[in-house]
């Protein structure tokens, strides 16, 4: 009796035990996101685990129950799930699962398959489980996408890009077809972004990328690469497709302004650098170089057109690499020396004083052009320390003659647009008056009009803080950049240089002459002195003289001089 007894407490120790197995078991299974079928094919047992309350439309009791599953998944996906679900795989227990989508196309689900098998290799246990990975799944999208394309336009990102081109350019390769590879820039992007911030500033480049994305097709890919520049790759088997179509359209649809969110309508232009394989490049980075380069070349001689890469363009690239890359050493040394080209009253010639001129000759001895390397020091920002040398030694040079000869006379020295629009410009200017002693009314500083079309307000208030030290303002190239009377009638300057394009036919053409009549006319009502630069013949002179021009300056009377020519001028003064 006590045996029995004895084992009947053992067995009810037993159940507990399993009892409390199973309520953690289940608690396991219900808190977890997945949800289970067991099933044991040799009986057709089917069994549930999970929470498959957040399943009310499923109901599984028997195999056939669990293939009918398979409706509630995308059809392209059905046969996968279908295999995994009949799958008896290997001979021993293995492991296998697949991502699938719902009906719906939206969510997607894994689903897992553990087999177990005996010793002959037959399935007799098979655990499968489901789990919701739709948020992950999103994410990898998301990860995806930023890898692969533009966050703000949909567009393929730069690398992604690059990665399609060169599938494209296998492809020509061995179908012996043309690549059209267009680069686009939007013209004075930075004065929308000025105008309107970066948030809207975003807005024009996400609805220009949109308006690009329409040309795409499956051989037209098109991408942005940074900022406000895009790029499109045609691949043309036929040879029968122009990218100048493409372009066509394009300039088209910017005749139409882009439509902000807060109502502001935007126009803009864009321009264009075309490449071509296998003509320009052999590769994807040949081709988007080669089309970057001719962009730019569109962006310096006027925007809003388009170009095609040749040889031609890039020998002069070429050749513009070496002159930075030889102004770069030029700088650090300060290789540079100066000219200095004699200015003289209209009334008798009377000696006014020297434009100072900036000269470089490279290692090789080779005299490189202002026209060339200034430009590239603006883009570099070296003009910067270029300028404050030479009005440094410029200053230095005047006050050695000033000291020598005793001479009244003008310095006048060209400032860059870039020199002028920094903070510490004009305590520059008059500390380095001051370090030299010079007296401030003999410098005359020559601005571009350039220098007038930003904020013209603190342009004015230089000029007057300059003015107002005695220092001379002398603006430069009048009448070919920016000339605008709104702002000539309040211009804090004590000069205007009439432009040398005007100067070469005045005395040819009776326009000309007309203009820059004009011209002396005006700015003398308006209290300004006038130069004339590039006088090379006497006709010219005695025009000019004629028209009532207050200085000259040209080869016809003094050609660009060193410094110590300039002393044999002033000693002949004395």
């Amino acid at each position: 009796m006590d045996d029995l007894r004895y084992q009947i407490d053992m067995l009810k120790a037993s159940v507990n035990a399993y009892a409390e197995n199973e309520k953690i078991y289940k608690l396991i299974c219900n808190s977890s996101k997945r949800v289970f079928v067991y099933y044991k094919p040799s009986t057709g047992v089917i069994k549930t685990f999970g929470n498959w309350d957040a399943y009310p439309e499923i109901k599984i009791t028997d195999f056939q129950d669990l293939l009918n599953l398979i409706e509630y998944f995308y059809e392209e996906d059905r046969d996968k799930i279908r295999s995994l679900l009949l799958s008896e795989k290997g001979n021993s227990d293995f492991e296998e699962k697949i991502t699938v989508r719902k009906a719906d196309g939206n969510s997607y689900v894994e689903i897992q398959n553990i087999s177990i098998q005996d010793l002959k290799g037959d399935c007799v246990e098979k655990l499968f489980s489901f789990v919701d990975v739709t948020k992950d799944h999103k994410i990898q999208d998301e990860l995806s996408f930023l890898a692969y394309y533009d966050f703000v336009t949909g567009l393929y990102n730069r690398n992604y890009y690059i990665q399609q081109l060169s599938q494209f350019i296998e492809k020509a390769k061995e179908e012996n077809a043309i690549i059209s590879i267009m680069i686009l820039d939007i013209d004075d992007f930075h004065k929308i972004n000025d105008s309107l911030g970066i948030i809207y500033g975003d807005e024009v480049i996400q609805q220009f990328g949109f308006f690009l994305k329409s040309f795409v097709s499956d051989n037209l890919i098109a991408a942005r690469f940074d900022g406000d520049i895009y790029s499109l790759a045609l691949y043309d088997k036929e040879g029968n497709q122009d990218i100048n179509v493409i372009y066509d359209a394009i300039k088209e649809r910017l005749k139409t302004p882009f439509v902000l969110t807060n109502g502001t309508e935007i126009t803009f232009s864009v321009s264009a650098g075309v490449a071509e394989y296998p003509e320009s490049g052999e590769n994807a980075l040949e081709l988007v170089n080669g089309a970057e380069i001719v962009m730019l070349k569109v962006k310096d001689a006027g925007k809003n057109e388009i170009k095609y890469f040749d040889s031609a363009i890039l020998n002069e690239f070429l050749d513009q690499i070496t002159v930075e890359n030889k102004l770069k050493m030029a700088v650090s040394g300060m290789d540079f020396y100066l000219n200095f080209q004699p200015q003289y009253y209209s009334n008798g010639n009377k000696f006014r004083g020297v434009e100072v001129l900036l000269r470089w000759k490279d290692p090789e001895g080779n005299m490189i052009s202002p026209a060339v390397f200034i430009p590239i020091a603006e883009k570099n920002g070296s003009i910067i320390t270029i300028g404050d040398w030479v009005l440094d030694t410029s200053i230095r040079t005047f006050m050695e003659w000033k000291k020598k000869f005793d001479i009244d006379m003008i310095l006048s020295v060209n400032i860059s647009s870039l020199q002028y629009k920094r903070n510490d410009f004009v305590n520059k200017v008059i500390s380095t008056i001051n370090k030299y002693e010079m007296i401030p009314e003999e410098l005359e500083l020559e601005i571009t009009e350039s220098v007038l079309i930003d904020d013209i307000d603190l342009v004015f208030e230089k000029m007057d803080e300059l003015r107002d030290f005695g220092v001379k303002i002398s603006i430069d190239d009048f009448g070919t950049g920016y000339s605008s009377l709104s702002y000539l009638k309040r211009l804090p300057a004590d000069t205007l240089k009439i432009d040398k394009s005007f100067v070469d036919t005045v005395t040819k053409d009776d326009a000309t002459k007309v203009i820059v009549k004009s011209i002396i006319e005006m700015t003398k009502s308006l209290g300004y002195k006038t130069v004339a630069e590039g006088v090379e013949e006497k006709e010219q002179l005695d025009l000019l003289n004629e028209l009532g021009c207050d200085m000259i300056q040209g080869f016809y009377l003094a050609k660009p001089v060193t410094a110590d020519k300039i002393e044999e001028i002033l000693l002949r003064l004395i």
